[in-house]
């Protein structure tokens, strides 16, 4: 099992810049939820349903995914970054600027809009490959984790090249090659069990054991799965946008999402819970959602919208928080070792994030999913309405829990150097 090289993690602002802002995300999806309820989701079609989605998968689960890779290369697969802090602040603007353009254009369907945010993300995941793609093929131990992550940032960099051609050719300025609901069924298929599945999966096997007490799943196994994977979507997505035969993609999507969901319960299911009981709930309500989502995908329920919910709405930024609250926590407890110095016992990362107050965050996530299904169940302004409302209270009280433990940790910085 991997161990974290505290020394070689990256300065501290580096990730937690991209984890903090996150939340804003998930509250601001909520906010056009709100703002759009007039047009309900009757379609994913619907300029606000657009926005809203790409609000969750590039500003939510895009900052989480960029900020723990920053954190977890260094610290845990040995891969050295390149930039250093420079190039993260740089990464940081391009990602979260290019998705306030993205999300404003597809909300008022702006060609120029669509067209900036395009370009600003091209270069926001061009920076990313640059800052570790190197490292990854450098660093000497870890193969099969480098591999995992080396495969999703390519899945990452294909997710990207389709959604700049869906965005330039939504504002008018190229020609696309296939249909555009085929062209964006290989963008959305890529970046879910791509980019951020795969990327769950190379990290699971180090941050299950460490932080879940897991046993550490086959190397044979692992591998198999991960080159199944990208060659069933390549595939997949050939019988689409060449065929245009729509249900081998879905029914590989599925078949990838269904294979990691069981696995990791199984994993949950065999160890003891005998520590971070928090994290593993966190974990074990995103896994039953994800092959809840896996199940529904192939059906085409509510034209996606139900699955889509389900999987982008609910299972996967609950998975994807469960690690943000240990991650953020972690980095305060580093920050208040580097800035104290030997000599001073900081306080633990449990003690910055207790049990209880991840728990409650949980609690309050699971309440709001019913009412965000309800909205896609029935159709209406004030179902939608309250989805957004629902959607907006849990990431707020999420970015209340955040800045909590930040006032926890400054207010012992203080008392230590007074």
């Amino acid at each position: 099992m991997a161990r974290l090289a505290l020394e070689a993690a990256p300065e501290v602002a580096v990730p937690r810049r991209f984890l903090l802002t996150a939340p804003c995300w998930g509250t601001a999806a909520g906010l056009l939820l709100i703002v759009g309820a007039d047009l309900p989701l009757l379609s994913r079609w619907q300029p606000a349903t657009l926005a809203a989605t790409h609000a969750f998968t590039l500003g939510l689960l895009g900052n989480l995914l960029f900020g723990s890779l920053l954190q977890f290369l260094p610290a845990a697969a040995g891969v050295r970054l390149r930039g250093g802090v420079r190039s993260g602040l740089a990464l940081y603007l391009l990602l979260n600027g290019g998705v306030a353009l993205l999300t404003t254009g597809l909300y008022r369907m702006q060609p120029a809009t669509l067209t900036a945010a395009a370009c600003v993300l091209a270069a926001a995941f061009a920076l990313l490959a640059a800052m570790t793609v190197p490292g990854l093929l450098l660093a000497q131990d870890q193969r099969l984790l480098r591999a995992g992550l080396f495969t999703a940032l390519l899945a990452a960099l294909l997710t990207a090249a389709l959604g700049m051609t869906l965005s330039l050719s939504l504002s008018g300025q190229v020609l696309p090659p296939w249909p555009l609901p085929d062209l964006t069924g290989a963008h959305a298929a890529w970046g879910i069990a791509g980019w951020v599945l795969l990327t769950l999966g190379a990290v699971a096997r180090v941050v299950m054991p460490m932080f879940q007490g897991t046993a550490v799943p086959p190397a044979w196994a692992q591998a198999i799965w991960l080159g199944i994977v990208p060659a069933m979507l390549l595939a997949a997505s050939a019988a689409l946008l060449v065929l245009g035969h729509a249900l081998p993609l879905r029914l590989a999507v599925a078949m990838a999402i269904l294979v990691f969901a069981v696995s990791a319960l199984w994993l949950q299911w065999r160890s003891p819970a005998r520590r971070n009981q928090a994290l593993r709930a966190w974990w074990r309500s995103g896994l039953l959602g994800l092959v809840a989502f896996a199940l529904l995908l192939p059906l085409r329920l509510r034209g996606d919208l139900l699955a889509g919910v389900i999987g982008i709405g609910i299972a996967l930024p609950l998975l994807a928080i469960g690690m943000q609250l240990e991650i953020v926590a972690f980095l305060g407890w580093l920050d208040l070792h580097r800035r104290c110095g030997r000599g001073l016992r900081v306080p633990g990362v449990h003690q910055l994030l207790p049990e209880t107050h991840k728990r409650r965050l949980l609690y309050a996530f699971l309440a709001a999913a019913p009412v965000q299904l309800a909205a896609v169940l029935w159709p209406a302004a004030p179902a939608t309405r309250a989805a957004g409302v629902a959607t907006f209270a849990s990431y707020a009280l999420l970015t209340f829990a955040l800045a909590g433990l930040r006032r926890r940790g400054r207010r012992f910085f203080a008392r230590a150097t007074a």
